[in-house]
C-alpha cells in the first residue's frame, strides 16, 4: 500500500489499530510495537482508530508494515478462525527458545517483527534471504 498521503495514512492507523486490538495489546504495548514517544497516551490512539493519520515517519511506516504483513500472515495460516492467531501471539514458540511471538517483537523491535513475521510468510522470508 502506497502511503504518501493522508488519506492511506489514516486507513493504515485503523487497520494497524483494529489488528492490535484483535490481538489484546495494552497501551504500553500498542506504544511499544509502534515505536510512539513516550507520551502517547490512550487519546492518541482513540484517535488512530478513528482514523487520524499516522504521521509520516518512514520508521513507523516500516513497524505498521511487518504488523499487517503478520496479520495478513495469520489470517492465511488460521483461515476458519481468527481468534487462533491472537492465541498464537502469546503462545511460546519452540523457534523463538520458547518466547511468545509478541514478547520478540516487544522485546526486539523490528528484528523481532522480522523474525514472526519471517517464521509466518514463506514469500516474505524468501525475499529477505535473497537480499
Amino acid at each position: 500500500m502506497n502511503t504518501d498521503t493522508e488519506v492511506d495514512r489514516e486507513q493504515l492507523a485503523r487497520h494497524v489499530m483494529t489488528v492490535l486490538d484483535q490481538w489484546s495489546l495494552n497501551t504500553d504495548e500498542i506504544v511499544t510495537l509502534l515505536a510512539l514517544s513516550g507520551k502517547a497516551q490512550r487519546r492518541q490512539l482513540d484517535r488512530f482508530r478513528a482514523g487520524k493519520p499516522l504521521p509520516d515517519d518512514p520508521k513507523l511506516m516500516t513497524r505498521v508494515h511487518h504488523i499487517l504483513g503478520i496479520a495478513d500472515a495469520l489470517r492465511t495460516s488460521f483461515p476458519r478462525n481468527s481468534k487462533i492467531g491472537a492465541r498464537w501471539m502469546v503462545t511460546p514458540h519452540r523457534r523463538f527458545r520458547s518466547r511468545t511471538p509478541l514478547s520478540l517483537m516487544l522485546e526486539d523491535g523490528v528484528n523481532g517483527l522480522c523474525r514472526v513475521r519471517a517464521e509466518l510468510d514463506c514469500s516474505f522470508s524468501w525475499r529477505r534471504s535473497q537480499e
